[in-house]
């Protein structure tokens, strides 16, 4: 592990716990309702799963370790502390190494956090997702407001970097309602907010009785703008302005881990339905999709398999996905990265002319969007993507 070769962008690793208490009805996430869990044979296989990857990925620095789920802090310690001591063994763990696990308030536990910690966790994210009982109801959540102030309470005790989700332009959502419960977030004094906008998935719950006409009180396209564009103020205000699209931190304390997706670098992805992105020895990249549902996908590692599918990721696909990864941040594209990529400059026709309607701009090497393009990103990929 003396060479060392860090892909642009970074290099992480996620690992996917996909078992919850309980499925929430707007969830899309790979997440499955389970009793008696063997946690030793899941951290044993989480385990060869990883080393699986170390001869082609061998000299890169692991900056991240993202513990996503389901619910991860579900997991027992033990086998989070087996992940990262396995992770240790096969590639060099950068001391400043962020290490983040999610967590939802109703499985916060000040024991369980001290494990979590013991184990080499340096960061939690909090699901509070509101902070009101009866939206929380609504949204399929078993914690109250109450348990989510503790959790939030007992993160800070363990933890120096303590992150919360909160979800806004829910059912029946007032300007008024959403700015109190900001307020109170804010309040907290967090180092880092991840604040979604309500979307209706189509294979969820929520998505289902969306389509049958049953799922009344969502905000209209007005009230939705008028919602973000409070966050922005709010958060800025605050000293905690957006440096991705949902995404708001004070200076230095930005998920190092999701920047490493949107700046475009290389990540394993491990557990049932884990994503990756594997910049391999020779240096060709690779995309990676394990199996989803979580017994297949214990089978196939026991039995010495691989569990995921393969797929080589050619450079201008690289260059598009960077291009539509990158444009969520606030510090934008490099554009000579870009054109290393894609084999040209962005389209100049339409950077400039997003560019005078006040959409994005240009600068020190970089394309980026304008508080007016933020709120309409997709729309201006459109624009600048090929074809």
């Amino acid at each position: 592990m003396t060479d060392t070769r860090q892909p642009d962008g970074g290099f992480g690793i996620y690992v996917h716990w996909p078992f919850c208490a309980a499925k929430c009805p707007y969830c899309d996430f790979n997440s499955h309702v389970r009793q008696g869990v063997d946690h030793g044979r899941w951290a044993e296989a989480l385990c060869r799963e990883l080393a699986g990857y170390a001869e082609e990925t061998a000299g890169m620095e692991v900056e991240s370790v993202f513990f996503g789920g389901g619910t991860p802090s579900l997991m027992a310690p033990d086998t989070v502390a087996d992940v990262l001591e396995t992770v240790a063994s096969h590639w060099r763990l950068r001391p400043e190494a962020e290490i983040t696990l999610e967590a939802n308030p109703t499985s916060v536990e000040a024991g369980r956090f001290a494990g979590f910690a013991a184990a080499g966790v340096n960061r939690v994210s909090v699901g509070v997702q509101a902070l009101r009982d009866d939206d929380l109801r609504r949204l399929g959540r078993l914690h109250s407001v109450g348990e989510a102030r503790q959790a939030i309470d007992i993160a800070r005790k363990y933890f120096d970097r303590v992150s919360a989700d909160l979800i806004y332009a829910r059912q029946d959502q007032s300007v008024d309602d959403w700015q109190a419960e900001l307020r109170e977030a804010l309040d907290w004094g967090l180092d880092h907010l991840s604040l979604y906008q309500l979307t209706i998935e189509p294979e969820t719950r929520f998505g289902e009785l969306h389509a049958r006409g049953k799922l009344r009180g969502l905000p209209d396209g007005e009230l939705g703008a008028d919602l973000y564009e409070l966050t922005q103020e709010m958060t800025e205000a605050a000293g905690m302005p957006a440096y991705e699209v949902s995404n708001h931190a004070r200076q230095g304390a930005e998920g190092r881990h999701n920047l490493i997706y949107w700046r475009g670098g290389a990540y394993l992805g491990v557990g049932p339905g884990a994503h990756g992105r594997v910049m391999t020895a020779g240096g060709s990249w690779v995309a990676t999709e394990t199996l989803r549902q979580p017994e297949a996908w214990l089978k196939q590692i026991e039995a010495g398999a691989s569990a995921a599918q393969r797929t080589p990721v050619e450079t201008g696909e690289r260059a598009l996905e960077y291009m539509m990864m990158a444009l969520r941040l606030r510090e934008g594209m490099e554009l000579a990265r870009y054109a290393a990529l894609a084999g040209h400059e962005p389209d100049a026709v339409a950077v400039s002319r997003l560019a005078e309607d006040g959409f994005v701009e240009t600068g020190a090497g970089r394309l980026r969007l304008t508080a007016a393009g933020r709120p309409v990103l997709n729309a201006i990929l459109r624009e600048l993507l090929p074809g």
